[in-house]
């Protein structure tokens, strides 16, 4: 199984640390992975994007030009990346920033409310831990368990009580996701 994956927002939306999380647990699963970030000079408020691969095989190159799942979070990623989802792929998005939503048929659409969910729960922290949750229900990439032992690895110690209010936002995010 080898999934390629395109995650791409505004900066400050934590696009970045999502590509981790899910390079980080596939790790923890033995999986070969690939994390491959792109980002304007801007950082928070420009557009941001992170190509990731998770496979059981070697990785031969970690540079695509087509997905198999793109996660987007803004309208200039969608106007972006739209057309470079393999047909058959996924397609998730929040509509929180989103004008003109997708219009492609050959390719599985979610849509996501992450933004409002996040807003109601008090835990905007935890955005992309929303988003991913809403990747894992429908493109099991790696288990929750996987990405809960990122979390202790990557987070310093003093950062580890914020793992219950993540694992919250997982749970969330995979309860949020419908089919267009």
């Amino acid at each position: 199984m080898t999934q390629e994956i395109i995650i791409a927002g505004f900066g400050g939306q934590g696009v970045l640390s999502m590509g981790k999380m899910i390079a980080y647990s596939g790790m923890v699963e033995g999986k070969e992975v690939s994390w491959m970030p792109a980002y304007g000079p801007e950082q928070r408020g420009g557009t941001a994007n992170v190509t990731v691969i998770v496979s059981d095989e070697r990785i031969s190159s970690p540079v695509l030009s087509r997905y198999d799942t793109a996660i987007i979070l803004n309208q200039p990623s969608l106007d972006k990346f739209e057309s470079k989802i393999v047909p058959g792929g996924t397609l998730i998005y929040d509509n929180y920033g989103i004008i003109a939503p997708p219009t492609r048929t050959d390719i599985k659409i979610y849509k996501i409310n992450a933004m409002d969910a996040t807003n109601e729960l008090k835990i905007k922290k935890a955005y992309n831990m929303v988003v991913l949750g809403a990747l894992l229900s429908v493109c099991p990439v790696a288990t929750v368990e996987s990405v809960l032992k990122a979390l202790h690895k990557k987070l310093p110690e003093r950062h580890h009580n914020l793992i219950p209010m993540n694992e919250e936002a997982l749970r969330v995010g995979m309860g949020l996701i419908k089919p267009m």
